[in-house]
């Protein structure tokens, strides 16, 4: 499995879009009340199956939420390999306290500065184009609603999210 995390929030990301020759399109993305929430995802790059958590800080307990939420969605696997990036919160001391205890878990870090290298940045990718790309809510709820809408499919073992991560080099 793959993991990594992202700030959603309320705000639009702005990107290239068309609009009528000479006139410049208007995107609506107001920044007042911005509200954001870490986002967890991990993806087994067998099944295209990927895990979602919620978290109002990126940190060590609320990764540990996400690994025990793992835990539970994999309970029979033998072992559970998990390939993360090398945020701070990835290496504390109290969670190889925690993946010593609970010997299923194996993680594997990505070379520092390697984004291209983790398939679940492209999931991100594809996400932030279907639904926050010129797209303004005024709240985190509106966001988190379109996010689940498109996310729900993916809560089990589909052919998209493979399609979506595959590269081929």
């Amino acid at each position: 499995m793959f993991e990594d995390e992202f700030n959603l929030s309320n705000t639009a990301t702005l990107t290239y879009s068309w609009g009528i020759k000479g006139k410049q399109p208007v995107i609506n993305c107001k920044q007042r009340q911005r509200e954001r929430q870490t986002t967890f995802g991990s993806l087994n790059i067998l099944t295209g199956q990927i895990i979602i958590n919620f978290a109002d800080k990126g940190n060590y307990q609320s990764f540990k939420k996400h690994l025990k939420k793992i835990l539970r969605e994999y309970g029979k696997a033998k072992k559970i390999i998990l390939v993360v990036d090398n945020v701070r919160y990835h290496h504390a001391i109290l969670l190889k306290n925690f993946i010593e205890r609970v010997s299923k878990i194996e993680i594997m870090y990505l070379p520092p500065y390697s984004p291209e290298l983790n398939p679940i940045e492209r999931v991100w990718w594809f996400m932030r184009k279907s639904i926050t790309h010129n797209r303004y809510l005024m709240t985190l709820k509106e966001r988190k609603i379109k996010f689940w809408q498109m996310f729900s499919h993916f809560l089990i073992p589909n052919e998209k999210l493979l399609t979506v991560c595959n590269v081929n080099y």
